[in-house]
């Protein structure tokens, strides 16, 4: 992780309030649940860069010069 960026203390309990939880898992349980967050990042980041392309007027067909 990035030390330049300071969490909340409120991430930092998030986090290892997941550390917990995870480390309480199965072997084949983490492994499930990696590949649906690895999913769910994936579909977020498209999402990111539709909404960036609508909010820049890059979705209209139109080029910046």
């Amino acid at each position: 992780m990035d030390s330049s960026i300071n969490l909340s203390l409120e991430q930092q309990f998030s986090i290892r309030s997941f550390a917990t939880q995870v480390d309480q898992m199965s072997q084949e349980q983490a492994k499930d649940f990696l590949i649906k967050l690895y999913e769910q990042m994936v579909v977020r980041e498209a999402t990111y860069k539709e909404l960036l392309k609508h909010q820049w007027g890059l979705d209209s067909g139109t080029t910046l010069a």
